[in-house]
């Protein structure tokens, strides 16, 4: 309709009754509005909501005090304040940009040209990336520890990429587990130990794993606060190491630091968000069994998660159809294909109305 005849049906017509017209329009695109329901996604594993004030607030106190200057390379306040929490020495501990940086710089100090870097799989994506970058070459193990272990000793590796809980399949590494996994590895084999997720699990105590530290120098530990944290933008991840680590951790941290407004928002967050993580952690926990009993209920395999999502396949449905179903109803969830196995979706866990929601666009696709 152009301009002219917009104007000319009001030829006639009462100003009232224009009126009536204009409002009843009106109330019809308000209405319109009120059911669209946005899209559900569930594909992504970092936490969906806004960050907490308190945070944006350091964040802004920063960034009004000067962006213009260079970060502490150290991480000064922050960096004490995660050697104190986790009981390690300050030498022991260092901050990067994000878990993923650390972990990819790990490999490339351990790796020389055409070593072999073992890692899990499925797992996660970027860890055949580090070995590439660093002209080294990734072997895909399948299988449980053990099989890791006879593979180490096969192909004369020199680093195992190991997550825990493990991205996509949610399974975590217990301690035990792992200690023997050092012990039985050879000993000129790092470790590189992502607990980025650790947060979400509850079969072991969240700090577990740092007991090891002490009698294995070749363990590193890498977490984030992109996860739990609610803080992916900000780009902040650490490292810890046990004694003898010292200088391999000062190798690996960034030659430029980590930027202040990064530093301030990630230390706010340890000294006044403990209570909101709290709260996102008891929720996940909550949520998983009870997800995961509706979805095996209704024909799927899942994988016993203690990450923030479930990785699970149907037998009648591959993973790829299955997640173009779901966004068809507005539900977006993760294809396997490119986390190695495409007959699989990794589900991610928010709360019990999500929970709904996705079963019941679920009943529908199925």
């Amino acid at each position: 309709m152009s301009l002219l005849d917009y104007y000319r049906q009001f030829e006639g017509m009462s100003q009232e009754e224009v009126n009536v017209g204009l409002r009843e329009e009106a109330a019809e695109r308000r209405r319109k509005a009120l059911t669209r329901v946005p899209t559900l996604d569930l594909s992504q594993t970092t936490w969906p909501e806004l960050t907490h004030s308190r945070v944006v607030g350091a964040i802004r106190f920063v960034a009004l005090r000067g962006l213009n200057r260079y970060p502490h390379l150290r991480g000064s306040e922050l960096h004490d304040e995660l050697a104190a929490r986790h009981g390690v020495e300050p030498a022991r501990v260092i901050v990067g940009n994000g878990a993923a940086e650390l972990l990819s710089s790990a490999t490339r100090a351990l790796i020389a040209p055409g070593q072999t870097l073992l890692t899990r799989w499925p797992s996660y994506p970027l860890y055949p990336i580090m070995a590439r970058r660093a002209h080294g070459r990734a072997v895909r193990v399948s299988g449980d520890l053990d099989a890791l272990i006879e593979a180490a000793h096969a192909h004369d590796a020199r680093v195992v990429a190991l997550a825990s809980p493990n991205d996509p399949t949610g399974e975590l590494v217990r301690v035990g587990s792992l200690e023997n996994l050092l012990e039985e590895l050879p000993a000129e084999l790092a470790v590189l130990l992502d607990e980025s997720l650790i947060e979400f699990a509850d079969a072991q105590p969240i700090n577990a794993s740092l007991a090891l530290l002490q009698d294995h120098p070749r363990l590193l530990i890498f977490r984030t606060f992109s996860k739990a944290w609610g803080l992916a933008g900000l780009r902040v991840g650490y490292a810890l190491g046990g004694p003898g680590s010292e200088e391999l951790l000062a190798e690996l941290q960034p030659d430029l630091g980590v930027s202040e407004a990064s530093q301030a928002g990630a230390l706010e967050a340890l000294r006044t968000c403990g209570g909101q993580l709290a709260r996102r952690v008891s929720a996940i926990r909550a949520e998983r069994p009870r997800l995961t009993a509706e979805l095996r209920a209704r024909d799927f395999e899942v994988s016993d998660s203690q990450a923030n999502f479930l990785w699970a396949a149907h037998a009648h449905v591959r993973g790829s159809e299955l997640s173009m179903r779901l966004a068809q109803a507005g539900v977006l969830v993760a294809a396997g294909a490119a986390l190695g196995e495409p007959g699989r979706v990794r589900i991610a866990l928010r709360d019990r109305v999500a929970s709904t929601r996705l079963l019941s666009a679920l009943d529908k696709a199925l």
